[in-house]
């Protein structure tokens, strides 16, 4: 027997996909064959795209089973760039790894402590989302229920006037659960951010009973540990779907070059067309509007550090890549 349906992949593990249909029990399903080569150099299937599958049951046998025959044109795409093995990329030495497609909102996850917030990382993952071209960004810092430095506060308000909402929470406590519960309601969210900062024990405290898998931060390393091994949807009771990520511990950004990185840092790009040449880099020109703007403290210089340092490693991965 033959049918096919188009559905939401909910769930992604080892080139498998499992997708859900509306009043219809979620399928395993693999790519066909030709979306596979596809596949070789990007993540062609992710959590959150809309597939159309065909079921067929063989015979004896009562679980159907699914193959994904197209994909929907994706609204948004929160990827990373990750280093190839074996077959995998085309020939190229890196490859697109899809976090999740068509998100309305993305969480980006910084704990207040153990471990203390990585801001250059944060940084890069709004990049990203800037990249992404999802909806909604937003910080959550959570464990605030720890003690941590004081100017930790003051440091995250300052991506408040960027459009970056920071919404602060201890999945402890209980705090900002229900801002988060109000936000979540609808849509496809998406948790990320470096392992360790309790992604996963916030999306229990929204949604209890999930059981997901929670490991304590190493005592001794204060290194985040890696719990989530899979990506998945989880459809809330609430409404909307959220995405519980495995944990980043570094990113590098996907198919942005050098010369336009300065788009995807809102607080550098309002400046751009102030510089004198229309090609500045914002390193050492004469007459920099961006650099102008660190000086008198209208660009955090954190900030500004943080884009040098990726603008410079683009400028590297660049060279060698086209050589």
């Amino acid at each position: 027997m033959h049918e096919s349906y188009t559905g939401l992949i909910v769930r992604e593990q080892s080139g498998f996909y499992w997708v859900e249909a509306e009043d219809r029990a979620t399928v395993m399903c693999e790519l066909r064959g030709r979306l596979k080569e596809e596949a070789m150099s990007s993540d062609i299937a992710a959590i959150g795209d809309r597939a159309t599958i065909s079921l067929r049951r063989e015979e004896g046998v009562d679980e159907l089973m699914g193959v994904i025959e197209e994909l929907a044109p994706r609204k948004s795409v929160l990827s990373r760039a990750v280093r190839t093995s074996g077959k995998r990329g085309s020939g190229q030495a890196e490859r697109e790894q899809v976090v999740i497609a068509n998100a309305d909102r993305a969480l980006f996850v910084v704990s207040a402590a153990q471990p203390a917030p990585n801001l250059k990382l944060l940084d890069r993952l709004l990049v990203a989302g800037e990249k992404s071209q999802i909806q909604d960004l937003l910080i959550v810092l959570n464990k605030i229920d720890l003690p941590y430095a004081p100017h930790i506060d003051e440091l995250l308000k300052a991506y408040e006037p960027l459009g970056y909402p920071v919404i602060r929470a201890s999945a402890l406590r209980g705090d900002g659960l229900e801002v988060l519960k109000a936000l979540l309601c609808d849509g496809i969210s998406v948790f990320t951010g470096p392992s360790g900062v309790g992604k996963t024990s916030l999306l229990n405290r929204i949604q209890p009973g999930l059981g997901r898998q929670v490991k304590s931060v190493g005592q001794q390393s204060r290194e985040g540990v890696h719990t989530t091994r899979d990506s998945a949807l989880i459809r809330l009771d609430r409404g909307g779907y959220l995405a519980d990520t495995p944990g980043i511990r570094s990113l590098t950004v996907w198919d942005i070059e050098p010369d336009e990185l300065d788009a995807y840092y809102v607080d550098i790009e309002r400046y751009v067309l102030d510089c004198k040449f229309s090609n500045c880099t914002h390193t050492d020109e004469p007459d920099c509007a961006v650099r102008r703007a660190v000086e008198q403290g209208e660009i955090v210089p954190r900030r500004y550090r943080h884009y040098l340092e990726l603008r410079e490693e683009l400028r590297d991965t660049y060279i060698i890549y086209n050589r």
